[in-house]
């Protein structure tokens, strides 16, 4: 796998006031924006061709890349400026950038993490699954649901107590997702919404008939830094 593509038009309304003069995606870790850190990532695990979506002080992010000339990695833009897409309207919207990769390696531009990214790629692919999707036992109120099996089932947010479950199991184990996520190419060909989607709502209705499943990284480090809190506290995680 070389291709892959780091969620970054979003919002980050939970990272104020920081994004309210920036993108979250340039909040600043120990001197490097979670970008770069997240381009290097990917460029670690042989991830060379990244499409980056923007929206949220586009113009910021895409200074950024020219500037650092893509810290090394080759990248593209998709941009979102008009129209902000959500994940799924957003991965859907750059397919035309992935060229003829067939698996896509995709993060959200706000998680830190040192996963080994390589052994979940080799999971993905010794599974044939059409999606793998990092999780691991981390404490959320929200969480997709695996069976015995590590098929996804479902999903749940425990503080309302929704529950989505097309595909039935004897026992589900719930686990949180860590916004990374490999995607078979055949995925993009049967994608069942257009416009502004969540990947979420593609997982839970395509479960039922392509194998989707959950690669478990429990123990590595990880943080979502949405939060200025997390933010801060990723420089005592990440050097």
């Amino acid at each position: 796998m070389t291709t892959g593509m780091i969620l970054a038009a979003g919002l980050g309304t939970r990272l104020k006031p920081f994004t309210d003069l920036h993108p979250k995606a340039l909040g600043v870790v120990n001197g490097k924006t979670v970008l770069q850190r997240n381009v290097e990532y990917l460029l670690a695990a042989g991830i060379q061709n990244i499409v980056v979506n923007v929206h949220h002080f586009a113009d910021q992010v895409i200074d950024a890349i020219e500037t650092n000339k893509g810290w090394g990695a080759s990248i593209s833009i998709s941009n979102e400026s008009e129209e902000l897409l959500d994940t799924g309207g957003g991965i859907k919207k750059a397919v035309p950038l992935f060229g003829e990769a067939e698996n896509i390696v995709v993060m959200n531009a706000d998680v830190l993490t040192d996963m080994n990214l390589l052994s979940m790629m080799d999971y993905h692919n010794d599974t044939g699954a059409t999606a793998t999707l990092a999780v691991s036992n981390r404490n959320s109120s929200r969480g997709f649901l695996f069976d015995k099996s590590n098929r996804l089932c479902g999903w749940q947010n425990s503080n309302t107590g929704e529950v989505r479950q097309p595909v039935k199991a004897d026992e589900v184990i719930a686990k949180s997702f860590s916004g990374i996520h490999i995607l078979h190419e055949s995925l993009f060909r049967h994608l069942p919404f257009s416009g502004t989607f969540s990947i979420v709502d593609v997982y839970l209705t395509m479960c039922t008939t392509y194998l989707i499943t959950g690669f478990d990284h429990s123990g590595s480090k990880f943080i979502d830094i949405g939060t200025m809190e997390k933010l801060e506290a990723a420089s005592a995680i990440f050097h």
